[in-house]
């Protein structure tokens, strides 16, 4: 069985190191110090942690990865041997798997293994991150294209938090509403059904719309349950289906406003992660190929995967990139541009730069047009459910003042 130890030594140098390394047996551990010419000054078993693992803590995000490539990025510009910058980027790690994954990256550069090599074998690392890296490593250019990498994950970070803040917004508010509608309909409406039941008479309609409802969901509210429950599972499954997502995918690229949203998102990752590719040195049937599978949405992907083919038989990208009506006739222009005056790669990152405050921009617009549409609509509800239920005591009110 496996077991971490915890080490302190010297280099050669006189630097004090110290880290942790998980293997079969000590020994493993002083043959690995060794190969890396530390002088052991100490060897002991690292005690183990009593803690609650609530799943986030070993997820390696997208800000994660960007912040690693830039740390690794500026090493290698400083000089650093690849080696020695893993090992200090594996000692300052904070998520335990992470760390981990680095050390073995490591360990497999030592070995002799290429950085792109050792990287692939991690599912953490895109197919773009690797791809990027072979490229880098190919052209002796690492440096670079550590800092381009470093560059597009932060700016694709900052575009999906954009995005997911514009889904989030509309979420919660649709998610009081519906709570407040159902403890209103579960609590306090049946107060008001008691005294009304008490003083007899006719109700309003309203009202006795209302208390039906009340009634209904008290009775059967296991049912609405199952069918909530039930409908997220399908949609789940459906959504994992190849032709269950398209239609999913291009269903939300329809909606009002929010479809906007998701729209301009896509095309700023699109031409980011094209343009960075294609500045790289990947190929530009590679490129697209990697693009189509890290666009997020189906109908891009297919959109991107057709102009591959197009392009595969001797097109040109804006042409079939203006047949499948997905992109904006200002993209298709610009693209065209860049292809003519060989300048692709910076046309594309000057596109992915106008799409990503255009993304601000529709974030804004969404946020101001659904703040106002759900202030009347949780209004409407809870307000119409307040009228119904003092209607009848008007009613009461003049029954009395009059008797």
């Amino acid at each position: 069985m496996a077991t971490v130890y915890l080490w302190k030594g010297r280099t050669p140098t006189g630097e004090v190191v110290s880290g942790e390394f998980e293997c079969e047996d000590k020994q493993d551990l002083i043959n690995h110090l060794r190969k890396r010419k530390i002088i052991i000054t100490s060897i002991r078993h690292k005690p183990k942690d009593i803690q609650i693992n609530f799943g986030a803590k070993n997820r390696i995000t997208v800000k994660d990865l960007g912040v690693f490539t830039r740390q690794f990025a500026t090493m290698i510009n400083a000089g650093l041997p690849m080696v020695q910058c893993l090992d200090i980027l594996s000692a300052q790690l904070e998520k335990p798997r992470f760390k981990e994954i680095v050390s073995e990256v490591m360990s497999d550069v030592e070995s002799g293994a290429t950085l792109a090599d050792a990287l692939r074998k991690h599912k953490c690392f895109s197919e773009l991150f690797v791809n990027m890296i072979d490229a880098g490593e190919a052209g002796g250019i690492l440096d670079t294209i550590l800092n381009r990498l470093a560059l597009y994950l932060e700016k694709a970070d900052a575009l999906r938090r954009k995005i997911k803040s514009a889904m989030t917004y509309p979420s919660i508010v649709f998610a009081v509403a519906a709570g407040a509608t159902v403890f209103m309909l579960m609590f306090i409406i049946p107060t008001f059904a008691k005294m009304f039941t008490d003083f007899g008479g006719d109700l309003p309609l309203p009202t006795a719309i209302v208390m039906t409802l009340s009634d209904f969901l008290r009775a059967n509210w296991w049912i609405l349950l199952a069918v909530i429950v039930g409908g997220v599972v399908f949609l789940k499954r459906y959504y994992a289906t190849e032709n269950g997502q398209y239609r999913i995918d291009k269903a939300m690229l329809g909606f009002p406003i929010l479809g906007t949203v998701i729209r301009k998102g896509a095309v700023a990752r699109f031409t980011r992660t094209l343009g960075t590719l294609i500045a790289s040195g990947v190929p530009i049937l590679n490129g697209l190929e990697i693009t189509a599978r890290t666009s997020g949405n189906k109908v891009i992907e297919r959109a991107i995967m057709e102009t591959r083919t197009s392009i595969s038989e001797g097109n040109t990208i804006a042409e079939p990139l203006k047949s499948c009506g997905v992109f904006p006739p200002m993209v298709v222009q610009m693209i065209s541009v860049g292809e003519q005056t060989g300048a692709l790669d910076e046309m594309l990152d000057k596109v992915a730069d106008f799409y990503d405050s255009e993304v601000d921009t529709a974030v804004e617009a969404l946020t101001a047009a659904i703040e106002p549409i759900m202030i009347v609509f949780m209004g409407g509800i809870v307000g119409g459910m307040l009228v119904a239920m003092y209607l009848p005591m008007f009613k009461l009110v003049s029954v009395v003042s009059g008797g």
